[in-house]
């Protein structure tokens, strides 16, 4: 899906930006957008972050088994 950018100081600015990077101005709006995107995740708390992953990918049920030591000298053989 093509994007036009029609303001002109806008299209200034994604040519400065591809000429400092030696990008495109695909990839340069690529760049500005994700690195916009980065921010704005990394405003999020990340209390709220992961409740979001929690919700998403929910831990399973306890089996009310032990995790000991002989659990683990087990799981790696005895080493």
């Amino acid at each position: 899906m093509p994007l036009y950018i029609k303001d002109d100081a806008t299209a200034n600015l994604v040519a400065q930006l591809a000429k400092l990077r030696g990008l495109t101005k695909q990839d340069a709006v690529r760049l500005a957008v994700q690195a916009e995107l980065d921010r704005a995740q990394a405003s999020i708390p990340l209390r709220v972050r992961v409740e979001a992953l929690r919700a998403t990918h929910p831990l399973p049920p306890a089996t009310g088994q032990r995790a000991d030591k002989d659990f683990f000298d087990d799981l790696s053989g005895g080493l």
